[in-house]
């Protein structure tokens, strides 16, 4: 019997997610977008896998490019992850027109000052998952290491890292 794909969607909401943004420099312009499939596989090499749609263009980048930033969003980045995930949004740069920011040392993409942390990557591989991609990530970098609470996904909503709904001030 197949699985519901309501019923399937209502399950995994109740597992909580750490946010983060994924962002790409190409050639035309930076590229950002709010993923919470992240996870660690490997310390040795340092190695994470993100989930992608297949059919969604930061994939189609990602795979072009073949280098990313991954920035561990903090409960305060509430209203930045919701502004990444958001269609049809304008460029990178000009959803962070506010925010502090450089250019990762290998992939030249976006790595936010006030993230958590921030992984400068390399594509390792790409496996196709059902109608995503996971992309498998060696990290060369890690030129930011902060502090605080994470932004975190759950039951459709952003929580912190107690799992309270985050308000707007």
């Amino acid at each position: 019997m197949p699985v519901d794909a309501r019923e399937y969607a209502a399950a995994l909401r109740q597992y909580a997610a750490g946010v983060v943004l994924l962002t790409v420099r190409d050639d035309i312009d930076d590229v950002g977008t709010t993923v919470t499939s992240l996870m660690s596989v490997s310390a040795d090499p340092p190695l994470v896998a993100i989930g992608l749609a297949a059919e969604g263009y930061p994939a189609e980048v990602l795979q072009a490019v073949g280098s990313c930033a991954v920035n561990v969003l903090a409960s305060a980045d509430a209203i930045l992850a919701s502004r990444f995930s958001s269609a049809g949004r304008p460029s990178a740069r000009h959803l962070l027109e506010s925010v502090p920011w450089r250019r990762g040392p290998v992939s030249d993409a976006i790595v936010l000052d006030g993230a958590l942390a921030a992984l400068d990557c390399t594509v390792a591989s790409v496996v196709e998952a059902g109608d995503h991609v996971v992309v498998l990530l060696q990290v060369e970098d890690v030129p930011v290491l902060g502090d605080g609470d994470p932004l975190l996904r759950l039951r459709g909503r952003f929580t912190d890292g107690a799992g309270q709904p985050l308000r707007r001030p």
